[in-house]
């Protein structure tokens, strides 16, 4: 049995200590990169939300039977991102780590779709992909340095 110490104890009685990012018992304080970074999480999630149910919409009420008139990889992908999408998007709205994996996963797997699959995205969401991602990068970077800048002082 381990012997938990006291914010370890009070971090086992945290019931949302699981969604945290960083150590559940540390008090850390609070930077503007860190704060920055959840917006931008919440505004994608909020993109990927209404991306997923664009694909969903396609899945369920077509103007055309859709699945009669595409090919197989288009139809597959129509499915692939309506779950992934969603399930990104929830991730990313709790701001979890998975979440911003699946997100990358996501995004990369619109960027080859968009070079693969003829018409599915536009070859604008090419550019747009990249600069979201190039900005995750930097926010989650610049969100560690101010964290460990903080540790530091202590």
């Amino acid at each position: 049995m381990k012997n938990f110490g006291g914010s370890e104890r009070e971090a086992a009685r945290d019931g949302s200590a699981a969604i945290r990012i960083g150590d559940a018992g540390a008090q850390e304080e609070k930077s503007i990169w860190g704060l920055i970074l959840v917006v931008f999480m919440r505004v994608l999630a909020a993109l990927w939300v209404f991306q997923g149910l664009s694909q969903w919409g396609a899945i369920l009420t077509p103007r055309e039977p859709l699945f009669d008139q595409v090919n197989g990889l288009f139809g597959a992908a129509v499915i692939f991102f309506a779950i992934l999408d969603l399930v990104a998007a929830v991730g990313l709205w709790l701001a979890t780590p998975w979440g911003g994996v699946l997100w990358l996963f996501s995004a990369i797997a619109q960027i080859f779709a968009a070079l693969m699959i003829p018409g599915f995205f536009a070859t604008a969401w090419i550019g747009v992909n990249m600069i979201l991602i190039i900005a995750y990068f930097a926010l989650t970077w610049r969100a560690g340095r101010a964290r460990e800048d903080a540790s530091r002082r202590r």
